[in-house]
């Protein structure tokens, strides 16, 4: 195999007349024994010759593997590898790029000035545990921090800065994902009653939640050639987001555009409104908040201003007041500051979409036309959220063990029928008593009591009982 150890202190061919070796002019010098001629590996010095053919042996072994990895390259920190090498071949979009930044952030306070060749399984496991008790972070965002870690030491390995990946030991164990929580949906009363407490100019926009699925930003670039009263259908061609407090368009979610019908209730919601508040041309930055390219829709949802809706004021002037005035959630506390509301994060606007998958799967739509009109990638996502909106959810399967098991349902106790009596009944006849008030009910009609039959009878019986009694 190619490689080889040289001596640099002494010659190799031995001098003629003493039968030494010569010394060269490095003698002394430095470290004595270098290892090269290995193809793609840096030539490597070693003071002792043992230490020189060990690595010259393992060298040549991980060479011939295709698994060789330079200690010295992995001598650059991880802040500066990150910095230099990962982040300059990482793309994305620009969200998703500052959510990578706020991650690294985490990774450069706790590893970034260690060097990559002393990252090992047990660095990676304290950094673990110092997400969940020093950083105090949830374990969901932990876990996706410790994903991007792992990938940064991917790309090490692949430029052959590190022989492996330590985050890939079977002792690392990350952050377990919480468990995610069943998406809730309002009940149509909360629905109408949030309706009739939002203002008139933003009510179509939890009507588009609730009536036909549509994100918060998906509703906010809706404009006017989006609606085709023809067909009945909406076409979701465009979102608004915001980076940074600049707005812009993009395309929806996975830059997928889809078609969503439109029910009747909500085609005339769309055009009270837009006779209401008629739609504005709003131009604003395509693709990204910096972009040149620009484009220019006459949007339905507009601020009074006639201006595209920016996320945190409408949320805060416009969402969550609607929602305390409709008793969704409580009134801020007195004294507090402007804007400050105790809003659980399921009440955000996307409640209004979790509420239109449970009703129209309740309405007995299919999973798959469900999973299309909210844009999901596959079913499963669908499945995955809102199984339990289905109806009957889980019924046939616990009537199936019960069937397995011979298991009989008790019957609930009735009560006994009714005493039904015929119309025409001598029982149904009332006699007057003019002189004699019995005990029962009565009921005068001019000066003549008159009593059921039924009722003197068991009046009487004790009497008729007490004078045998006595003739006894």
């Amino acid at each position: 195999m190619p490689g080889y150890i040289e001596d640099r202190w002494l010659t190799k061919k031995k001098d003629p007349v003493t039968g030494k070796r010569r010394r060269t002019s490095r003698y002394g010098k430095g470290k004595r024994y270098r290892v090269a001629g290995i193809p793609g590996v840096a030539d490597c010095s070693f003071a002792l010759e043992s230490d020189a053919k060990t690595w010259l042996s393992s060298s040549q072994t991980d060479v011939s593997r295709g698994t060789f990895a330079d200690p010295r390259d992995g001598l650059i920190t991880l802040s500066e590898y990150i910095t230099t090498v990962w982040l300059e071949g990482k793309g994305g979009t620009e969200k998703s790029e500052r959510n990578i930044r706020h991650q690294l952030n985490h990774i450069h306070n706790f590893l970034g000035h260690l060097p990559l060749i002393n990252i090992d399984a047990a660095a990676v496991r304290k950094f673990i545990v110092q997400l969940e008790k020093k950083a105090k972070l949830a374990n969901t965002y932990a876990h996706s921090i410790c994903s991007t870690l792992r990938n940064i030491l991917d790309v090490a390995v692949d430029d052959k800065r590190l022989a492996k990946n330590p985050t890939r030991s079977k002792s690392v164990v990350f952050p377990s994902k919480k468990i995610k929580e069943q998406r809730e949906a309002w009940a149509a009363a909360v629905v109408r009653r949030v309706l009739a407490a939002i203002s008139p100019r933003h009510r179509l926009s939890v009507v588009l939640g609730t009536g036909c699925g549509l994100r918060q930003g998906e509703v906010f670039g809706l404009a006017e050639g989006d609606f085709d009263f023809e067909r009945h259908v909406i076409h979701v061609r465009r979102q608004v987001q915001m980076i940074n407090n600049r707005i812009f368009y993009k395309l929806p979610k996975g830059n997928k555009t889809r078609v969503v019908p439109m029910a009747p209730s909500v085609e005339a919601e769309v055009l009270d409104h837009m006779a209401k508040f008629p739609p504005v041309v709003v131009e604003l930055p395509w693709g990204e908040s910096t972009a040149e390219e620009t484009q220019a829709h006459a949007l339905v949802m507009t601020t009074v201003h006639g201006a595209a809706n920016n996320f945190n004021t409408w949320n805060i002037r416009t969402w969550k007041p609607a929602l305390v005035k409709a008793g969704v959630i409580p009134a801020p506390l007195p004294g507090a500051r402007r804007g400050t509301f105790k809003m659980p994060r399921k009440y955000g606007f996307h409640v209004t979409r979790h509420t239109y998958a449970s009703t129209v799967l309740q309405g007995g739509e299919d999973i798959v036309t469900l999973s299309h009109w909210l844009g999901h990638e596959t079913p499963t996502i669908t499945f995955e959220h809102y199984a339990h909106f289905m109806p009957q959810s889980g019924k046939k399967g616990a009537d199936a063990v019960d069937r397995m098991m011979g298991y009989v349902p008790p019957v609930p106790p009735t009560a006994p029928p009714a005493l039904k009596l015929p119309r025409f009944s001598p029982e149904h006849i009332w006699k007057p008593y003019p002189h004699h008030k019995p005990a029962g009910q009565t009921v005068r009609v001019g000066s003549t009591a008159r009593v059921s039959p039924l009722l003197a009878r068991a009046a009487t019986a004790p009497r008729a009982k007490n004078r045998a009694t006595q003739a006894s």
